[in-house]
């Protein structure tokens, strides 16, 4: 724990980063505007039943022309960071080639409005829209597009290094890979548990190749990666409850993290399911290049008890029904959760440094008569975690920061507009922002009056 002469009153440290996350194409909308070409999630949205309601991101909260709001809200908020990600679609339309300069333009006075603001830019390079073109040649499953990562990675690190300081190389590459590819609840839709391990490896080697050609580069700052770990509690104090719990959390957490830190695949998880990664020579040491830090998404833990290992369990465990309150997507109300999986990180793995880098709640958020969203239901899911995180810096972990999830209500995924994150409400009609009460709840533990 840090000296006590550093920390502020709510028990966190006086340097300790507080900021808000989004995505490219939850927000940005203007999909078609100064050469951006088309990412697997235009596609997807226009297939019939992927997302309901037949939604798409052709809008969004219309952040490509409406970024000036969006800043002076995140200064209203007091935040010190900003964590946003670039679409590689508007910085090469086929995913290779010659950069767009209307794209790098557009996320230089992104970025330098920021930094006017007293906001730091964390720029994400692949928040899941990766170019059509690329997924027609085979996308994440072919080890070219770890290749084509790495270019467009470099191109950005030269463009807007002497700007951004934090880059965070992929967010969550299990979605990435297994809702993209096994489960097809997530673009491109498709349904090979095979593929998906083979996108594992390579989102994993366009991770290792980024961070190789960010330390190229010569740009100043920090390189990570981003995953939603999941390390689900046992059921029971029974032996195996307890190894089905370790069982379950490999695919979102060791599959990733062992071979980040040097340890390869985890073997006895791939025997489970019968599949082996396209390794080639290099491969795992590049993937184990060093990085500054491990950004953590949470929302929920599960519960987990032991089960016959068969076709539909193969890891041997089943999830059982909680207690937990749960928000509009389903999902437990768990803020210790969230200290469980910050310390299990920071005990299993030699990470230099951790941020919570998405964590939020989706409500109904009915406006009043008055208009405003009194969401107190987001308020106490952001007090508990918090909370945890206080906690774990209290227990040693090395946690830098904190990022809410999210800014504004956006195009959520296969939910389309109909599960909402924001800290800010934003009409489907105008586009107009208004903050809910959420948002002043969160400006109070920016200043250290929150908890």
């Amino acid at each position: 724990m840090r000296h006590t002469s550093e920390m502020r009153g709510d028990g966190f440290p006086a340097d300790f980063l507080w900021g808000c996350s989004t995505a490219s194409y939850q927000i940005e909308g203007s999909t078609k505007a100064d050469g951006r070409g088309p990412s697997i999630w235009d596609e997807f949205c226009r297939e019939p039943g992927r997302v309901l309601g037949g939604q798409n991101g052709d809008l969004a909260c219309d952040s490509y022309r409406r970024w000036p709001e969006d800043i002076a809200l995140l200064r209203a908020l007091g935040v010190g960071a900003y964590r946003f990600s670039i679409a590689w679609p508007r910085i090469q339309p086929e995913g290779a080639g010659k950069p767009l300069q209307a794209g790098i333009d557009w996320y230089a006075r992104l970025a330098d409005a920021l930094l006017a603001a007293g906001i730091e830019p964390w720029a994400t390079l692949y928040h899941w829209d990766l170019p059509l073109a690329l997924e027609r040649k085979g996308g994440w499953p072919e080890r070219d597009t770890a290749l084509r990562f790495a270019e467009y990675a470099d191109i950005m690190f030269r463009a807007l290094g002497g700007r951004v300081k934090r880059w965070v190389t992929l967010n969550e590459p299990w979605c990435s890979a297994f809702l993209g590819y096994a489960t097809g609840e997530h673009a491109p839709g498709r349904r090979d548990e095979g593929a998906a391990y083979r996108a594992a490896h390579h989102l994993l080697l366009g991770h290792g190749l980024a961070v190789a050609a960010f330390r190229a580069s010569g740009a100043q700052g920090e390189i990570g990666i981003v995953i939603n770990p999941e390390t689900p509690r046992p059921a029971t104090l029974r032996d195996e409850d307890i190894a089905a719990a370790e069982r379950a959390s490999v695919q979102r957490t060791g599959l990733w993290l062992d071979p980040i830190h040097g340890r390869g695949y985890p073997d006895e998880h791939l025997c489970l399911h019968g599949v082996s990664m396209p390794v080639l020579a290099g491969d795992l040491a590049a993937i184990a290049l060093p990085i500054d830090f491990v950004g953590i998404n949470y929302y929920n833990e599960d519960a987990v008890e032991a089960a016959p290992i068969g076709p539909a369990t193969r890891e041997g465990h089943v999830r059982v029904p909680t207690w937990q309150p749960k928000t509009e997507m389903g999902w437990d109300v768990e803020p210790r959760g969230l200290f469980r999986v910050l310390s299990r990180i920071a005990t299993s793995w030699p990470v230099r440094a951790l941020y919570v880098t998405e964590n939020g709640a989706a409500y109904r958020d009915e406006p009043d008569a008055s208009g405003a969203v009194r969401d107190f239901d987001r308020i106490a899911y952001y007090r508990g975690h918090i909370a945890a995180c206080r906690d774990a810096l209290a227990h040693s972990v090395p946690l830098r920061g904190y990022f809410a999830w999210t800014l504004m209500d956006n195009f959520e995924w296969a939910w389309g507009y109909s599960r909402k994150f924001g800290l800010v409400r934003v009409d489907e009609r105008t586009g107009e922002r208004k903050p809910k009460a959420s948002f002043y709840y969160y400006r109070d533990v920016v200043a250290g009056q929150g908890l």
